[in-house]
């Protein structure tokens, strides 16, 4: 008898399974249709978005941008400055230009280091140095204006 109660107990095991498996089928449809409702309503959101980003653009072209004053101000460069810029008083994003066009027209960057400038013979007592950075070369040319 003891044997039959066993075969009973299994096939209890058995149905419980089948029934169980039924269930996590179904669950996994249900999630499966969730997923999808939920893409559409985030590309719906993303062409708003785009919107309203155009519109912005459109703002931002009729405000142009105005100097700075202090910039645009004229100073008159020392005695060595003038050596290399000329005497006349001039603002100093154009002496800094002025700068640059004399430092490559005698070809006096580093080559391994093209941040670095080599300091030629008008240059040596403007800057103290033999060679100076580009960002060095900015305060120092500050210091000579005035």
């Amino acid at each position: 008898m003891a044997v039959k109660k066993k075969k009973k107990v299994t096939k209890k095991r058995v149905a419980k399974k089948k029934t169980t498996k039924r269930k996590v089928a179904k669950k996994k449809k249900v999630t499966k249709k969730k997923v999808v409702k939920k893409k559409k309503k985030v590309v719906k959101k993303k062409k708003k978005v785009v919107k309203k980003k155009k519109k912005v653009v459109k703002k931002k072209s009729k405000t142009k941008r105005k100097p700075n004053a202090a910039f645009m101000k004229a100073m008159t460069p020392s005695a060595i400055l003038a050596a290399i810029v000329g005497s006349a008083p001039l603002p100093r994003t154009q002496v800094v230009k002025k700068m640059w066009i004399y430092i490559k027209k005698y070809d006096l960057q580093n080559p391994k280091n093209r941040r670095n400038i080599i300091a030629d013979s008008k240059l040596k007592p403007l800057f103290k140095k033999a060679e100076v950075s580009m960002f060095d070369m900015a305060k120092i040319i500050n210091k000579h204006l005035s």
